[in-house]
């Protein structure tokens, strides 16, 4: 089977990996050992020699890597390394709450080899389509289904292939299926048979019934076929030039190409493009008006960002922030706390978690604030200092954050009003309590103001309301000044809050308290929330780190819901991936297609299960939901395995706007329970939306 969009077996840096090689992992100080590392011969496993007595030798993905870091950028080898070996360190960072792999090579030369050639071939695996990545899993499950690697596949090893892509097959349905292909009746497989029984496993009858309704023309697909299935199905304005454009570009058939036709493989091949999924390609990419107040926009926000567990006893990282960062997070916490040597710390207080310091945290703010999004980034301080650390605090965001950090507000004079997302490009802004009024800095008087006491009422996930008292702050004023655009007070109500606040001065609700104002007084909040800014922080019970639902909140118009970005939580179909990595494990999956909005439009229908089929199970159900405010909604489609004696396990989910739902037949990627990617699973669906007579 040639497989498409892969380095050539002969690319030096392919062969580089194959052949492997030692590396010291580090992981403290007096743990520092060598290991063999080589990439496995399905070009995306790397194996790691285990020297662990009884302990089997270990794997991963190269799917699940998100970078590879060349130096001491991670928190482990600045902590256990010297810098003289910067040169020779890198580290493979992966998608999932597994821990770094810090690595420290043989010489600088032998890193840069490691770095380049794992670049490559990750770049590789991001570059397929998902038809390729298809390929590219049943490739690798053929070759682990080869026990003695002869290249042939006996009966036994057809049953262990069908096992892997998780179907589930007695053994008079396999022997058929072998006896189909075994055309040399040899009693095993080879070559051409094998690539006969890959094309029985991938035939998709869905798609030939929609290709042979528009195949008019001697069996494939004219221009004129399909601008009209374009616009009749999909609902696209389609023109000959679009239809040219796809053949050229999707079809592999050449012959069917040069004659201006489309194929049926080009026509999956279409389907399975970025542009046809049911997520529009200008959905994915910024749409949006950005030039409104900051306060018009809902903003991706974390709680106790540091944190990479549960909440009482769990690490704290620098890297916590980092994979929030990337994930497109806008607001992250840092919970500060007087540390040794006059350097301020990170941790959850009055609890067991680990502690980091501020500085590092505020590095690691700064190198990956715009990876994702160029967007303002909210640094959101629960200061708990003394006025000598505050001091410390505010000379490390000074110097670390330069002239991104807002310091003023922008324009000339006292605003009326928050900047927009546009404007605050490349910026942060510092949320949290502030010596006085920042109209004070604009008047005569305000060189008096220099008082450090500022009365606070506590906001914190340990107390409740009643609990909390009343206390004098001792605030240095170089990170008073700081505070611009988001100066944190305590609500006292909605009333109080028109009359008394300005703009820039915004509250935290605990979820209990922002949750009653959303169904007792949702339009007061609503229009609270029209001209300031209010976070909602998940309650203190929650040490577990799980989450809330978001969604009442987001309707009421709060902009900062934040959630627990360590966790993973819920807040028709091809190649399912197995729950659990058992031999026996085969999927019984069913879907979920769930609506969440205002209370009227909130629904979920559900699928029957298909037993033992998680390779390419076929529901062929129809659901109906009526949508009465689409602004609000959100669709989402999940996966589960369904289990007739206890819950169901999740598989895979997906969910987007209901605005941006694309109509017709569309292929939804599946995303994992940590928001990555599920290379080769997906749903196929036909979508209708329908205007309410």
């Amino acid at each position: 089977m040639r497989l498409h969009g892969w380095p050539k077996p002969g690319d030096l840096d392919l062969q580089f990996l194959l052949r492997g090689g030692d590396l010291l992992k580090v992981r403290s100080p007096s743990w520092k050992k060598t290991r063999h590392f080589k990439l496995e011969e399905d070009c995306k496993t790397m194996w790691l020699e285990s020297k662990k007595f009884l302990k089997s030798n270990q794997t991963f993905s190269l799917d699940d890597i998100s970078a590879v870091r060349i130096g001491r950028q991670s928190e482990g080898l600045r902590k256990y390394t010297e810098e003289q070996v910067e040169g020779r360190c890198f580290s493979i960072m992966f998608k999932s709450r597994r821990k770094n792999l810090d690595l420290i090579a043989s010489s600088e030369e032998e890193a840069k080899q490691w770095i380049r050639s794992l670049q490559k071939v990750i770049s590789s695996i991001n570059n397929l389509s998902r038809q390729q990545k298809t390929e590219h899993w049943i490739y690798s499950c053929l070759r682990k289904a080869d026990k003695n690697k002869d290249d042939k596949m006996s009966q036994s090893e057809v049953k262990t292939f069908l096992r892997l892509i998780n179907i589930e097959v007695d053994d008079i349905y396999t022997e058929m299926l072998f006896q189909k292909c075994d055309k040399s009746k040899s009693g095993y497989l080879a070559g051409e048979e094998i690539e006969h029984f890959y094309d029985l496993l991938t035939h998709r009858e869905e798609i030939d019934v929609i290709y042979g309704a528009y195949a008019k023309t001697t069996g494939f697909m004219s221009p004129e076929n399909l601008v009209e299935f374009m616009m009749k199905e999909q609902r696209e304005k389609a023109c000959l030039a679009d239809a040219h454009n796809i053949i050229n570009k999707y079809d592999p058939d050449e012959s069917a190409k040069e004659k201006n036709l489309l194929s049926r493989d080009g026509f999956l091949m279409y389907l399975h493009h970025p542009e046809a999924l049911i997520l529009g390609l200008e959905h994915r990419e910024l749409h949006q008006d950005m030039s409104q107040p900051l306060s018009h926009y809902f903003i991706s926000s974390s709680h106790n960002t540091y944190l990479m567990k549960d909440q009482l006893k769990g690490p704290s990282s620098t890297e916590a922030y980092v994979r929030a960062l990337l994930k497109g997070c806008r607001c992250v916490e840092l919970d500060c706390w007087d540390g040794s040597d006059d350097e301020p710390m990170i941790y959850h207080g009055y609890t067991l978690t680990s502690q980091i310091f501020f500085k590092d945290a505020i590095k690691a703010i700064k190198e990956y604030a715009f990876k994702t999004s160029d967007y303002p980034v909210i640094i959101s301080l629960e200061n708990h200092c003394s006025v000598k650390q505050q001091e410390v605090m505010a000379h490390h965001m000074s110097s670390i954050l330069g002239s991104a950090l807002v310091t003023s507000p922008l324009g000339d004079g006292m605003p009326t009003d928050f900047p927009s997302p546009e404007e605050l490009k490349g910026k942060f802004l510092i949320k949290g309590k502030r010596l006085n009024k920042l109209e004070a800095s604009f008047a005569q008087e305000a060189a008096a103001a220099e008082d450090t006491d500022v009365t606070e009422e506590e906001e914190s996930d340990d107390e409740d309301e009643d609990q909390q008292k009343k206390k004098k702050l001792k605030l240095a004023k170089e990170l008073s000044d700081m505070v611009i655009y988001c100066k944190s007070v305590h609500f006292h109500g909605f009333e109080d809050a028109r009359e008394n606040l300005s703009f820039y001065e915004m509250s935290s609700f605990k979820e209990k308290t922002a949750n009653k104002l959303a169904e007792e007084t949702a339009n007061g909040y609503i229009r609270h929330n029209v001209e300031k800014l209010s976070r909602i922080y998940p309650g203190g019970s929650r040490t577990d780190s799980s989450n809330y639902n978001p969604v009442a909140l987001w309707n009421a118009g709060c902009q900062m819901v934040a959630l627990n970005f360590q966790t993973s939580c819920e807040s028709g179909s091809q190649q399912l991936p197995k729950v659990t990595q058992k031999k026996s494990s085969i999927l019984d999956p069913l879907v979920k297609v769930e609506v969440y909005g205002v209370p009227a439009d909130v629904a979920e229908k559900k699928t029957h299960p298909i037993e033992n089929n998680g390779f390419n199970p076929a529901w062929n159900e129809s659901f109906q939901f009526d949508v009465y405010v689409p602004e609000l909604a959100l669709v989402r489609f999940v996966v589960e395995d369904y289990d007739s004696k206890s819950d169901n396990e999740f598989v895979g989910q997906y969910t987007l706007p209901f605005n941006s739902l694309k109509m017709g037949y569309r292929h939804v990627p599946l995303l994992n329970k940590n928001g990555d990617l599920l290379p080769s699973a997906g749903l196929f669906v036909h979508v209708m939306v329908l205007d309410a007579e």
